[in-house]
């Protein structure tokens, strides 16, 4: 019998496990390790930030899904990774601390034939002074990284409308809290709704909103922006984003590196090195992400974190990360089987694995700030990367180590997003945006990077009913009812 473990429960860990289960049967062992003890459905965090749906809405608990599959759930944290055994054995294991209530700060050993590290981010609020110590949110912002925290920002946005009623101004600045930010599209998806249930509170007249963003154009959203097929015509995500904070009444600072938070303030420096400040009476800024900080140690008790992960604590997998300059950046450098390089029995999916470089253009300040979108590696391709590295290792363990292992590159892969810009039955609105590849091949597509005839998108109502379903679809699959299987990533 052999023992999968799974680090890290979200979307790509979730997918992961329960399609190996499902593959592997009884005569094999799958083990989730995850420090959360509900599921999180994270796009719809941005509607539980503005009121629209409740906590309950977007999570459901782990245990009674994982029991009825027949997968060993343990709701702890992973500590470090232990890939050759200890002095007296050879097999391999990880250690975890337990989070669960009643077995806090308890820790267990656990063993492995294979590995899959899905531990998604750490949100690098310190990252940023006073934007959160650690992984904390601070006093002066809020966040819909997670179900609490959109608890937390609807409660404060109450306040600002509140105010605003009132006859009190209020300035709202929503986006990203550092120069390395990824995740533009949830800011870009709360500002919006925002808006949206500002114009329904009657009191959109008193609110000044304002988008701030580490991209270098509207509509880059850290893949480099594109070109979509709109009615025969080849039309650029920048112009797209750009009529719609224009139409929205949302001014916009973009290529900006919030370097400071205070009290109602933040500090920013732009890509020429000009700094300035902005106040706001809400802000909701998306921090950057890390690696959750595994440590990896050898046999002899040396630390070998280096050998397994990136300096950014992300795991390393079978991608070029030494391509080099911008100008040598390929589409095949991207993994496509998630394969930890050194020890073939360990994988990654989802936000985990390290990307060999970002896809938007690098850039920095003429003070040496990075400014620029790091890759986005949620949503579906963390679903479809999951069930390949599942499949891969389900393959390895029934037909042995000479299996074909099964590939998901973000460069031969096409992406759909739904991204809300205001929930309602008949006033609601989306952006439904496909995308092929997810990473440019301009060896492939020559020019654009992407094949116009799979990236399109419109705007409307149709897509908000898009999302709106896709949010009961998604939870309907995780929660592993009937038919789930049929449900794509």
């Amino acid at each position: 019998m052999a023992r999968l473990v799974i680090m890290g429960g979200g979307v790509s860990g979730h997918t992961a496990a329960t399609f190996a289960k499902k593959w592997l049967g009884k005569e094999h062992e799958v083990v989730v390790v995850t420090p959360n003890s509900n599921w999180n459905w994270i796009p719809s965090n941005i509607w539980v930030g503005v009121g629209q749906m409740k906590k309950e809405d977007v999570i459901f608990p782990l245990a009674p899904v994982y029991k009825k599959a027949g997968i060993d759930y343990k709701q702890a944290k992973a500590v470090s990774i232990h890939p050759d055994g200890k002095a007296d054995s050879d097999t391999p294991y990880i250690t975890i601390e337990y989070t669960e209530e009643g077995r806090v700060g308890e820790t267990e050993e656990v063993t492995y034939d294979y590995l899959i590290n899905a531990t998604g981010p750490k949100l690098n609020f310190g990252a940023t002074p006073g934007l959160g110590e650690g992984t904390n949110l601070g006093e002066h912002t809020v966040s819909v990284c997670t179900a609490d925290h959109a608890v937390h920002a609807n409660e404060e946005l109450r306040k600002v409308f509140d105010k605003a009623k009132a006859g009190e101004r209020q300035k709202i600045v929503v986006g990203t809290g550092h120069g390395m930010c990824t995740c533009q599209g949830a800011a870009f998806e709360y500002i919006f709704n925002i808006e949206h249930e500002a114009k329904k509170a009657g009191v959109r007249d008193m609110l000044d909103i304002k988008w701030i963003s580490n991209e270098s154009f509207l509509g880059d959203f850290g893949i480099g922006g594109l070109h979509m097929n709109r009615g025969g015509y080849a039309a650029s995500s920048r112009l797209f984003a750009e009529s719609l904070y224009s139409e929205r009444e949302i001014p916009w600072l973009i290529g900006a590196h919030v370097s400071k938070v205070e009290a109602g303030k933040l500090e920013y420096e732009l890509l020429d090195g000009s700094t300035g400040e902005e106040e706001f009476d809400f802000a909701m800024l998306i921090p950057p992400f890390a690696g959750v900080g595994l440590t990896a140690v050898a046999k002899d008790g040396s630390d070998i974190t280096d050998t397994l992960f990136a300096p950014n604590g992300f795991l390393k997998v079978d991608a070029k990360y030494d391509a080099g300059a911008y100008e040598n950046w390929k589409a095949s450098d991207w993994p496509k089987t998630y394969q930890n390089p050194t020890y073939d029995n360990i994988f990654a999916c989802g936000i985990a694995f390290a990307p060999p470089h970002p896809i938007s253009k690098p850039m920095s300040s003429p003070n040496g700030t990075a400014i620029f979108p790091t890759p986005p590696r949620t949503g579906m391709p963390s679903g479809i990367i999951g069930k390949a590295v599942a499949h891969s290792i389900c393959d390895l363990i029934q037909n042995g180590k000479g299996a074909k292992l099964h590939e998901a590159s973000m460069a031969e892969m096409g992406a759909a997003c739904v991204a809300s810009a205001g929930k309602g039955l008949t006033d609601g609105t989306a952006a439904a945006l496909t995308v092929y590849p997810v990473v440019p091949d301009f060896e492939k597509y020559p020019g654009l990077g992407r094949d116009l005839g799979y990236t399109f998108g419109e705007i409307g109502l149709a897509g908000h009913w898009i999302k709106h379903i896709l949010h009961h679809l998604f939870i309907y699959k995780a929660k592993l009812k009937p038919g789930w299987t049929l449900i794509p990533e």
